[in-house]
């Protein structure tokens, strides 16, 4: 049994599913929910991890952004589903085999679908959602999709993982942690920022949608609170965040991913509340901070 701080899931499955085709993801460094490489590499990308999602204070969470793609991307396709309504939709290779000349479809431009949209000299945007009518761009929406950065390492308990079998009765606590700092210094930032940018264009109607786990998001609610107003129906100064959770915990096979919150608000109100949040220390607190180190009154 390994510590209180544990490795969830590798390579899509738990560590202690030594099943051939789980460990033939191992042999492989594949990712079950993308189909692509692995993108969860050691320093120096000689190690394919394959983690998934460790053990949190507050549940399993989701660390790979990439496990958010679970069920053949259905979390892209259910924002599709909410901006768009029920049309047809594909992914960039679909779109161009198809004869989409006299369709209304939704397109996927993303990680491994076409490419990434990339702007300016520093912004990337994770998925742009475009829906096309008769051969023209009627609309898009955009799709940030995040997880949570880890610290420390977990390579002791990774190997003994690695060599894992039913015979093995000591695995080693994982040495993880989360950062959570990355919250508000750089996740909460990004998103406004990007969300401005949609919100210029006469094209994203819907505005900026947000994939995220539950348990990151309640992190967000740590500096902007959890009574933002509710907005029932999107608009371009809009943004629309889609939680999600792991459900069941399994021995054999993949764990499902299920959407649990949808929240929706104004962009301009969410970033009023992180430079002016509820959760805002008081100003005499960083006086007496000061006043403390200098050790005067």
């Amino acid at each position: 049994m390994a510590g209180t701080r544990n490795l969830v899931e590798l390579f899509g499955h738990s560590p202690e599913d030594i099943s051939s085709k789980t460990r033939k993801l191992w042999n492989l460094g594949a990712c079950p929910f993308t189909f692509q490489p692995c993108i969860k590499h050691n320093h120096d990308q000689t190690i394919v991890y394959g983690t998934c999602s460790v053990t949190s204070p507050f549940g399993d969470v989701v660390i790979c952004p990439n496990r958010l793609y679970a069920n053949n991307y259905e979390s892209i396709k259910n924002v599709a589903k909410d901006a768009f309504g029920e049309i047809q939709f594909f992914f960039y290779d679909e779109f161009i085999k198809s004869n989409s000349d006299n369709i209304e479809c939704a397109v996927a431009l993303g990680a491994n679908s076409g490419k990434e949209v990339k702007i300016g000299r520093s912004l990337s945007m994770d998925w742009v959602l475009a829906r096309i009518k008769n051969n023209k761009l009627i609309e898009y929406v955009g799709i940030e999709v995040q997880s949570i950065d880890i610290t420390g390492n977990y390579r002791d308990a990774w190997h003994a993982y690695k060599n894992y079998s039913s015979n093995s009765n000591s695995i080693p606590s994982s040495e993880h942690g989360l950062n959570w700092a990355n919250v508000h210094k750089r996740l909460i930032p990004q998103i406004i920022r990007k969300g401005v940018v949609y919100s210029k264009s006469k094209y994203c109607k819907k505005g900026l949608y947000f994939v995220l786990p539950d348990i990151v998001y309640r992190k967000f609610e740590d500096v902007v609170g959890n009574d933002l107003q509710n907005i029932s129906t999107p608009n371009s100064e809009t943004l629309t965040v889609f939680t999600y959770k792991l459900t069941e915990k399994k021995v054999n096979g993949i764990r499902n991913l299920a959407l649990d919150r949808t929240i929706r608000f104004s962009l301009d109100e969410f970033a009023n509340r992180f430079i002016s949040g509820p959760n805002l220390p008081p100003a005499n607190e960083l006086d007496n901070a000061i006043k403390h180190i200098l050790g005067v009154s």
